[in-house]
């Protein structure tokens, strides 16, 4: 019992949870948005959603290009706090641009995923990584 009530974090435990934060986020961000994108890309490519007037496609791209590659990097743990900047950029546009005005119920997923890759780039990848693993 005494363990649960501590503050204390060993290194362990620390890069379980940097672990377990990078491959559930990174996994669901690929697999629920980035490759739905990337299916859907033709049917999209024109009217996708264009907050700095870049272009549908372009944004569309620089989107998958986050939603997939970046993604794909978090969970792997290769390059992961460069990786996380462009999830994150992705995901204050989609809060603070792209649905504003909308009820937080359709803000919730966004911030969480705002949230966890802020969490990600803070804490980096952990010792269970890529990026560990070429390190040594």
């Amino acid at each position: 019992m005494k363990r649960l009530l501590t503050t204390a974090c060993s290194e362990t435990s620390f890069n379980l949870a940097a672990l377990l934060l990078r491959v559930t986020f990174g996994s669901m961000m690929f697999l629920n948005h980035g490759l739905a994108k990337m299916m859907k890309f033709r049917s999209m490519q024109d009217s996708f959603s264009d907050p700095f007037n870049i272009g549908p496609m372009a944004s569309l791209l620089l989107v998958i290009f986050a939603e997939v590659f970046c993604a794909i990097f978090v969970v792997l743990g290769l390059f992961t706090r460069v990786a996380a900047i462009p999830l994150i950029i992705t995901m204050a546009v989609v809060v603070f641009m792209i649905n504003k005005n909308q009820p937080f119920s359709k803000l919730e997923l966004p911030t969480l995923f705002l949230g966890a890759f802020i969490a990600i780039l803070f804490m980096g990848s952990g010792k269970y990584s890529v990026d560990r693993a070429i390190g040594k």
